[in-house]
């Protein structure tokens, strides 16, 4: 089905993801294939190993069901028993192959799994998330996976014009909840080194235009003279006056226009 190195580089994947402390901060833990290392420490790295038998109890149980209903529909349900056994072995490969952890900057989400047809080849999968734009993790539960005890994560993008088929959803991650909160704790801790920048810059700003403002600021120390606000506000207050006059002498045309249209129209 493979080669005996195929074997052997998915055994050393599977033991890099499958540690006993992969569900803890592994900021400084490096990986085992050299040809893999990351570009950014990693934060957090969520555990598959716990979860692996149910999720493949799970996977089982959902495809003996629709099987079972395509046998009474069409019959294809019997092709999908018969392929039931292929169907485990690319799911336990999908599961072992999975890498699912958190750095400064992002989630990062990679699996390899064989094709439906093992003997084809692998499919690789690698989705990175900005921490910026994570609205929310929510974890999910079906009643079928509630029976196996497998827990689904979905990653909420922000913005509400993207559709749900964006956000990315992962099955079988054996702590969710320590997932969740590692990523909600990371992205509360950006806001908070962002902010201090964001507020800094904000106040430089006034600052900087203050200290180059070409007009000389008036003292405290010394108050305008009351002769100067005496004569500003008698100046004022004549303006006031010849509007009001202005303003009188327009009423008393238009009363006049109208007596003078009225006269020549009852002539």
């Amino acid at each position: 089905m493979e080669s005996k190195d195929g074997v052997v580089e998915i055994d050393r994947l599977e033991r890099g993801l499958l540690l006993p402390g992969a569900g803890s901060n592994s900021g400084s833990e490096p990986t085992d294939n050299p040809n893999e290392e990351e570009d950014e420490p990693v934060l957090y790295k969520a555990s598959f190993e716990e979860a692996e038998e149910n999720f493949m109890k799970y996977q089982t149980a959902q495809w003996v069901l629709y099987s079972l209903l395509l046998i009474l529909a069409w019959g294809i349900g019997l092709f999908m028993l018969l392929y039931l056994p292929v169907r485990r072995y690319i799911l336990r490969k999908d599961i072992r192959s999975r890498k699912l952890y958190i750095t400064p900057n992002a989630i990062v989400y990679k699996v390899k799994r064989p094709v439906p047809i093992p003997f084809l080849g692998f499919l690789k999968k690698e989705k990175y998330v900005l921490l910026p734009s994570v609205a929310d993790v929510v974890i999910e539960q079906g009643y079928l996976q509630s029976q196996f005890g497998v827990y689904s994560i979905r990653i909420e993008n922000v913005g509400v014009r993207r559709p749900s088929s964006d956000d990315v959803q992962i099955k079988g991650v054996a702590n969710p909840h320590a997932f969740r909160k590692a990523v909600l704790m990371r992205i509360s801790s950006m806001r908070e080194e962002v902010l201090p920048r964001q507020v800094s810059a904000i106040e430089d700003v006034p600052t900087s235009r203050i200290s180059h403002s070409p007009i000389p600021l008036m003292s405290p120390s010394k108050p305008p003279r009351p002769d100067s606000l005496t004569f500003a506000s008698e100046l004022a207050i004549l303006q006031k006056l010849e509007e009001v006059g202005s303003s009188v002498k327009r009423v008393q045309t238009l009363i006049e226009e109208k007596n003078s249209q009225a006269s020549e129209a009852v002539d």
